[in-house]
């Protein structure tokens, strides 16, 4: 049998992916809320922590587009406050995709990742933060 391909298998026109790379290479703060409960489902409990930590580290690399992230004592504080075992079920964050100040650097750009100010999660999607 011979299959048909629809239109959504094709890979995107050169224009969309260059303009893609360019976005992803501009300096960037936003405010995400990442729901941990689903992300360390069916850990054992001993990894719990731990594994919150490189999701939310897994987390910043997909959305900000950089293999470099760096953690915030105060999110991994906030991520441990209850223990190993028990992880927030929501953590709201803020990601900041900031230029890479070493010459000798793999990468131009890197993630930083903090907790954010306000830990409400009801009804807030994701936001820019305007730098003051």
């Amino acid at each position: 049998a011979i299959f048909a391909f629809s239109s959504c298998y094709r890979q995107p026109p050169k224009a969309k992916m260059a303009k893609k790379e360019a976005r992803s290479k501009e300096v960037v703060t936003r405010e995400y809320t990442i729901n941990l409960h689903k992300r360390i489902h069916k850990t054992a409990f001993k990894k719990k922590a731990p594994k919150a930590v490189k999701e939310i580290r897994a987390f910043a690399q997909k959305v900000m587009g950089t293999k470099d992230v760096r953690l915030d004592v105060k999110l991994n504080k906030a991520v441990w406050m209850q223990g190993i075992r028990n992880v927030p079920v929501r953590v709201r964050v803020q990601i900041s995709r900031r230029r890479n100040d070493d010459e000798d650097a793999k990468e131009e750009m890197y993630s930083f990742v903090t907790v954010a100010d306000d830990q409400t999660t009801k009804g807030k999607g994701t936001t820019i933060v305007q730098d003051a």
